[in-house]
């Protein structure tokens, strides 16, 4: 890392109820004695979506280039930068392989445009083992998910349903949500990849 650069402290979570369900983030950002907390929710997301979107928000509020530390309770998202997943999905046109699409695209590459700005190094921590700051992110990411009225994730939602999922429903209905069941679960007509299965 450049020593001449900021150095910033981000902690992330993502949480979702239901997954897929209502789902937020919640970000903590330090430099020196100064902190800053942000969080948000969308109606109908994935929890790996919400973990990816929460190290977005955290990097996208850094005004200059900086030296950043950023902390994940998330192996999907920690892998997948620190072992080159996400570059090699981008590399291949977003696919895992020949047969798999890559999950989560619009995601990747706005982090990974965010990465070329910043100097980033991420790093595990085991979730809910006493981490004040990752403890923190939980409660911000999880009472953003519970909030009312919360926007689309319009990437999730269309790119469920543009795969062939049926929307037989109002929006927020029971069988809406069911519906994009299919982008999560093996065997359904969107792939056949769960968001918690992303591998290089």
């Amino acid at each position: 890392m450049n020593n001449k650069l900021k150095k910033i402290v981000i902690y992330t979570d993502g949480a979702c109820i239901g997954n897929p369900g209502p789902g937020g983030y919640g970000v903590v950002l330090i430099y020196g004695d100064r902190r800053k907390e942000l969080s948000g929710g969308f109606r109908l997301t994935t929890n790996n979506r919400m973990e990816i979107m929460a190290a977005i928000v955290g990097l996208s509020a850094l005004r200059t280039r900086c030296s950043v530390v950023l902390y994940t309770d998330s192996q999907y998202l920690s892998d997948a930068m620190n072992k080159g997943w996400a570059k090699r999905w981008r590399a291949k046109g977003w696919r895992r392989n020949k047969k798999n699409k890559a999950l989560n695209p619009d995601l990747w590459q706005q982090l990974l445009d965010l990465c070329e700005r910043h100097d980033v190094d991420f790093v595990w921590v085991r979730g809910h083992a006493g981490n004040v700051e990752n403890e923190r992110c939980d409660r911000l990411s999880t009472e953003a998910a519970e909030k009312k009225h919360l926007p689309a994730d319009s990437a999730y939602e269309t790119t469920c349903l543009n795969a062939g999922c049926s929307d037989t429903g109002p929006k927020t209905s029971d069988s809406y949500r069911q519906s994009l069941l299919c982008y999560e679960l093996p065997g359904f007509a969107c792939g056949g990849v769960t968001d918690s299965d992303e591998s290089g």
